[in-house]
Formats: structure tokens, C-alpha cells, sequence
């Protein structure tokens, strides 16, 4: 701060000498000297005077400087910010009155009148600043509720626009062909999007060599025909493509994010990764977990035992609805219906499996 306060001094010093020490010496008459009335001069020896004065106040002026600054930090940031608001307002107004009045010959009013104006009027903002406080926060803190209140109102939009925006299907979702039967019922709103490069991949899957394969690509092509012509919904065929991604997961993802849309799938793998990208996604093994019949162990079920499981003595059968249930003993039954004892069941996202025993082997124990 003494530097600053010193520093200060020079350049006032310089500029006091510059503009009025060569006249000041030639009213005195010292010399003659041409070096000694340069402004050059008069710059130099003004500068070193208020220097070497500067060292008598430097102490003085700190102090008043520290004094200001410890009252400025206890005043409250609220009633400092309003009342510069209001000194800067003040001190603009006046710069816009003061113009026409600067330009009066007489010199008592275009100079002394825009002081006194400017000193006024930004005293006069500064304390209509400083004492409206109160009001300028209410006024700020209404705005917030009414924009609080518009927010409220567009999050309604958002969910109405929700159920409007474009909902992207995967291969393997046109392929499971629940998704017909759902836009029958009216439960998926907005238009249905196929993308140019999903019926690529389901020809592909169509002509492939393995009848398995082949057999679920015509299904698949199967479906869209039917939601195309049979069912009352929208359907778009995204043309375009993204040739720069090779994988269809990832081009299905980045075109949700394109048309702002929703990916609807059954592929739990694609499902995790949309939702890590933040991609909304609607899960068909999500809404067919949420509307099967609740099972509970210790219910009895009429299963036919179709295959053995992949643990030793499983036997492996399916509900109307194509939930396994993997049979514990039940390889002895491949083939049979029998009544089975639920024991347990797992629910995912990916879908869900339910464990059970035959009740032949239960009323055996």
C-alpha cells in the first residue's frame, strides 16, 4: 500500500510539473536557461518533490485508507451492492445532464454546476440505493417465484412433450415383436421411428444361412410390416445414417440424441449404455415385469419340462408369457408336465427367471 501511495505521488508530481512548472519557474525569474522552463524539467522536479512529501503523509494516508477498508467490510454485501448500484446510476445521470451544460460560455456554470451536480446526484443514488435495499431484494425475490412458477409450467410441457417425442426402436425389439401388440393397445404415444440402417441389419439377419437367424429376421420384418399398415400409429423411416459409428447400438444411440428421442429396446446391455449417455429408454422387459401376475414362492404351477438347464439335474420349462423357470430335479421330467413348487424369483431389467422343484419330490420328503 505504501508503494501504491508513493507511486501515486510521483505521477501526480510529474504531471503537476509537466503541464505548470515551466511557467511557474519563468514567473519567478531564476534563470534564463532554456533546459531549466522545458516541461521535461518541470516533469522531473515535480515528481521528486511530491516524492519526498510523500514520505511525511505516506503513514496518514494508509491509515485513512485501512479505515475505509475495515468499514467497508463490515457493511453487509446486500446494502454495499445496492448503494453503488445506485452512486454509478447517480454519477450516469448527472454525466448525461452535465453534457448541454458544459457548453454554456459562462465559465461559473460550466464548470462549477456539473461539479456540484455530480457530487448531487451521486449522493442522492447512492443513499436512494442504499435505503431502497429492502424493495430491490423483494422485487428480485418476486421475479424468482415468477420464474419459479414458468419452470413449474414448462416441466407440465415437458411431460406432455414426453409422451410426443420420437421413440426409436432396436433390432432385437422389432424382433421379440411384443412392441406390435403394444402400439395396438395405445400405450406408446408418438411417432415410431425405423431407422434405415435397423432394416439393413434385419434383412442381413433375413438372408443369413442359419434357419434360426433367418427365421427371426422375417419375423421381424413381419412386424413392422403389420405396425405399418394394420395399427393406428405414426411411422417414419429415419433415412439417413451415421457412416463414421460401425456398431447399430451406438448409431441407435447418437440418433435418439439427434431427434431428441426415446430408445425403446429389450436389450439390456444397449439399455445400460443409453442410460450412462443419457439417453431416455423404454425397456419392453421393464413394462412386461411390471404387468405379469405377481408369482410368489410357495405357489404351485402346471409347467411341461422342455430341456435339461445348464446345471446338473435341471430341467428347464416356460410360462405362456416366456418366462423360464429352471427346475431343480427336473431332468427326469424332460418332456412331462408336472406341478412344480415355486422356490424363488429373480427380476431384472434383462428380464426374469423363476426357480422351482417338482411337488412330486416335496411330498416324497
Amino acid at each position: 500500500m505504501k508503494k501504491i501511495v508513493h507511486l501515486l505521488f510521483i505521477v501526480i508530481g510529474g504531471t503537476v510539473g509537466f503541464l505548470y512548472g515551466p511557467g511557474f519557474i519563468r514567473l519567478l525569474n531564476i534563470t534564463e536557461a532554456g533546459w531549466v522552463t522545458s516541461s521535461y524539467f518541470g516533469s522531473a522536479l515535480g515528481a521528486i518533490i511530491l516524492f519526498l512529501i510523500s514520505y511525511l503523509l505516506v503513514d496518514n494516508i494508509v491509515d485513512f485508507l485501512r479505515w475505509i477498508e475495515d468499514g467497508l467490510i463490515k457493511v453487509p454485501v446486500g446494502d454495499l451492492f445496492f448503494g453503488s448500484l445506485g452512486l454509478v446510476l447517480g454519477l450516469l445521470i448527472a454525466y448525461f445532464i452535465n453534457l448541454p451544460i458544459q457548453e454554456i460560455n459562462l465559465k461559473i456554470v460550466s464548470q462549477v454546476v456539473p461539479l456540484f451536480l455530480t457530487v448531487l446526484l451521486g449522493y442522492l443514488g447512492f443513499q436512494v440505493g442504499f435505503r431502497r435495499r429492502e424493495e430491490f431484494t423483494n422485487l428480485v425475490n418476486l421475479n424468482r417465484k415468477e420464474k419459479f412458477k414458468q419452470e413449474l409450467v414448462e416441466e407440465d410441457a415437458g411431460k406432455k412433450a414426453f409422451r410426443s417425442k420420437p421413440k426409436v426402436l432396436d433390432t432385437s425389439v422389432i424382433i421379440d415383436g411384443r412392441i406390435a401388440d403394444i402400439c395396438q393397445t395405445k400405450f406408446l404415444e408418438g411417432p415410431i421411428v425405423i431407422p434405415q440402417f435397423v432394416l439393413g441389419e434385419l434383412q442381413h439377419i433375413a438372408d443369413s444361412s442359419d434357419v434360426l437367424k433367418r427365421n427371426r429376421g422375417r419375423r421381424g420384418l413381419d412386424i413392422l410390416n403389420r405396425i405399418q399398415k394394420e395399427l393406428p400409429v405414426e411411422v417414419e423411416i429415419y433415412e439417413g445414417d451415421f457412416e463414421d459409428i460401425p456398431e447399430v447400438d451406438s448409431k441407435l444411440i447418437k440418433l435418439a440424441k439427434v431427434l431428441d428421442g426415446i430408445l425403446v429396446t429389450n436389450d439390456f446391455n444397449l439399455n445400460k449404455v443409453s442410460d450412462f449417455q443419457g439417453v431416455t429408454v423404454l425397456n419392453i422387459n421393464d413394462l412386461a415385469n411390471a404387468v405379469k401376475p405377481v408369482v410368489l414362492p410357495g405357489e404351485e404351477l402346471v409347467v411341461q419340462v422342455i430341456k435339461d438347464g445348464k446345471e446338473q439335474k435341471q430341467g428347464i420349462a416356460y410360462l405362456d408369457d416366456g418366462t423360464m423357470i429352471v427346475v431343480e430335479e427336473g431332468r427326469d421330467y424332460i418332456g412331462k408336465t408336472i406341478e412344480v413348487l415355486i422356490t424363488s424369483v429373480l427380476q431384472t431389467s434383462a428380464g426374469r427367471m423363476i426357480f422351482a422343484k417338482p411337488k412330486l419330490l416335496e411330498k416324497a420328503q
